[in-house]
């Protein structure tokens, strides 16, 4: 059971990362015409950029050796 956590913490410290940058990024930079198809609603821009950290976590995981 902890080993499956343990395989998971990584990819949803990423997604959870992503989705507060993606916050961030709508709070302080956003879109002021409500014209952008990402940045104008903060739930897009959470989910586009809790998207891009998970595939960013694919890109850091660590190649499984043996079985």
């Amino acid at each position: 059971m902890r080993a499956k956590f343990l395989r998971w913490l990584r990819p949803l410290l990423f997604v959870a990362g992503g989705m507060l940058a993606g916050y961030l990024y709508y709070r302080f930079v956003g879109c002021a015409s409500g014209s952008c198809a990402i940045t104008s609603n903060p739930i897009n821009s959470m989910l586009y950029m809790g998207l891009m950290g998970g595939i960013l976590s694919l890109a850091f995981q660590k190649e499984r050796t043996g079985r």
